[in-house]
Parts: C-alpha cells; structure tokens; sequence
C-alpha cells in the first residue's frame, strides 16, 4: 500500500502547484517517489503472477513511472507539475504500441486501468482486423464476470466514431467495437483502498480480470 504521506504531499502540490513551492519541499517529493516505486514494484510483481510477457520482460519500476514536470510547450495551462503520480506497465519496448496496465493516484481521482489509448493507424488497423475476425471473443471476454464486476460499463467510449471506419459496413456485427478509436477500461477507487494494506491484492484482482482483454488486444500484433 502507498503511505499516507506521499498522498498528502500529491495534495499538497496540486494546492501549490509552483516552482518555489516544489524547490522546498523536493526532499519530501523524493520520499514520497521512492514509495511510489516501492508500490510500482509491488504491482509489477502481481503482474507477474499471471502475465507470462510482463514476467519474461522484467519491468524496472523505474522506467514504468511517468515524471512529475509538465510539457507545456503547448498548453494554456502553464503549471509546472503534474498534480497525480502514474505508472505504465506493457512487455512492449518504448514505442512500440502493445496493450499494457496503468495505475494513476490523484486526490479525488485515483484507477486502475488497462488496454491501448488511442493506437497509431497501423496498430488501429491491426485491432480492428482482430475485432472483426474473432469479435465474438472479445465480446465473451467483455462480458466475462470477473470483468463485469470492476468494468461494468466494459471499454470506454469517449473516442468512438459516428461512422463506420473504412473498409467496414454499418451491418457489421462488431460494428460497436470498430468504432472504438481506444481500447481501454478503468476502475475507480478511494483513497482509503489506496491506503489500505490490502491494496496489492485488490490491484492484483483488477489487473487479472482485464489479463484477456490485454491478451486479445496483443495478439492483433502477431
């Protein structure tokens, strides 16, 4: 479980969200990093349990972890620090596009997550192949319980298409899923499970029950 300072400090920072505030109190920022990376490698380590590609990949917790500073080269808001801490575990190397797990802590916004955001044209190709060839095991895995249960709402539709995408007819069966421009699902939860010290195995349960949605979403790549 994450300590209960390294929460306090993300509130804290999303309250100061400035250069002078971050310079003094840095030393608190590092401890409260190592912890996150304590817990990063915890998580690692559930993934292990039942992911054969996370187990061969031997993730470094270090290199999973997103960094703290903002790029705001082309945002209007120009606050220097992200106001949440997460983490992003995938067998794939850096840039290559494979399904993967995510954790994210923020005040007020903590989950779980897992699939492909917003795949590059290729990969998105690849998917949608997968999806119209064997959309009934995706739509078996969806509707799965164990799925059901942290995912009821099953992928997220926030980036759907109106229209069919090319090379696909409205009267398709899978149309639904084609659609779909990401393919992710999340599950929220409270800063007390966050704190509480069964975390790592209610992590565990979340990222195992989205295992064969990963799975399905790796094989369009093969």
């Amino acid at each position: 479980m994450l300590k209960a300072s390294t929460f306090q400090f993300i509130k804290d920072l999303k309250a100061n969200n400035n250069k002078e505030w971050f310079d003094t109190n840095r030393k608190i920022y590092q401890i409260a990093k190592d912890d996150f990376l304590t817990q990063v490698q915890a998580l690692i380590t559930g993934l292990e349990g039942f992911d054969p590609e996370i187990s061969i990949a031997k993730l470094d917790p270090k290199k999973c972890i997103f960094r703290i500073n903002r790029d705001t080269r082309f945002s209007t808001d120009k606050s220097p620090y992200k106001t949440n801490m997460g983490a992003w575990f995938s067998a794939g190397a850096k840039g290559v596009q494979k399904a993967g797990y995510y954790f994210h802590v923020e005040d007020g916004g903590c989950f779980l997550a897992g699939g492909l955001y917003m795949p590059e044209t290729e990969a998105l190709k690849k998917i949608r192949q997968e999806i119209h060839y064997n959309h009934k095991d995706l739509l078996a895995i969806l509707n799965e319980k164990s799925f059901k249960q942290f995912f009821p709402k099953a992928l997220d539709t926030e980036n759907m298409l109106k229209k069919a995408p090319q090379g696909y007819k409205e009267d398709n069966p899978a149309i639904d899923l084609l659609k779909l421009k990401s393919f992710t699902a999340s599950h929220s939860f409270g800063e007390e499970k966050l704190l509480d010290a069964g975390f790592d195995a209610f992590a565990k349960e979340v990222f195992a029950s989205m295992y064969p949605l990963i799975k399905f979403l790796n094989q369009s790549f093969d």
